[in-house]
C-alpha cells in the first residue's frame, strides 16, 4: 500500500479530520499509525528523549514545538531510539535535524522542517495535554494516520483498507 490517508478518507469521511497540509515527510516509513501520546515543548526536548526511551507500543509521539524552527526537537539518535523501542513515528510541530539520517530509520517522521542546532535540556513540557496546531485539536489516546498525502486524526483506530 502505497496511499493510506486518502483510502481512509474515503472509507471513514464523517471519522476523519485532516491537519492542514504544512508537514513534510523524513522517515524511511512513509505510511505510519497509532494511538496518539502527546507532548508540548518549546525548544526543549527532554520529553522526547524520555519518551523514545519507553516502549512504544506501535503509538505516535505528536509533538507541539509551537512551530519554532530555531531548533530541533528530534535528531537521528533520538529517532533510532524511537524506532528500537518500538514507536511507530513522531509528528513534530517544529524542527528536527540529521534529515539524511533519519530518512534511513525505520520510523516515520513528519515535521515542519529542519534545523541543525540542538535543543536545550532543561526539562521543561508537559505530557499528555491537548495540543492544537495545523487547524486540530489532538490528545493523547486519539489516533493519528500519516503518509505523503497527509496527516489524519481519528477519535478511535480504524480498520485499514484491504491492500
Amino acid at each position: 500500500m502505497l496511499d493510506l490517508t486518502p483510502d481512509l478518507c474515503d472509507l471513514y469521511p464523517k471519522q476523519v479530520r485532516a491537519l492542514q497540509p504544512i508537514f513534510r515527510s523524513f522517515g524511511a516509513r512513509t505510511i505510519f499509525y497509532g494511538e496518539v501520546v502527546t507532548v508540548k515543548c518549546f525548544e526543549d526536548n527532554s520529553l522526547v528523549k524520555n519518551l523514545v526511551n519507553e516502549p512504544g507500543h506501535d503509538r505516535v509521539i505528536v509533538v507541539d514545538g509551537e512551530g519554532s524552527l530555531n531548533k530541533a526537537l528530534l535528531g537521528d539518535l533520538l529517532a533510532q531510539k524511537a524506532s528500537d523501542n518500538g514507536w511507530a513515528g513522531l509528528v513534530v510541530f517544529g524542527a528536527i535535524r540529521d534529515a539524511a539520517t533519519i530518512s534511513t530509520i525505520n520510523i516515520g517522521v513528519q515535521a515542519l522542517g529542519c534545523h541543525p542546532m540542538k535543543t536545550e535540556k532543561l526539562g521543561k513540557g508537559n505530557l499528555n495535554v491537548d495540543l492544537t496546531f495545523a487547524g486540530q485539536t489532538i490528545k493523547s489516546g486519539q489516533y493519528i494516520y500519516a503518509d505523503l498525502n497527509g496527516i489524519l486524526l481519528s477519535e478511535q483506530a480504524l480498520a485499514l483498507p484491504k491492500i
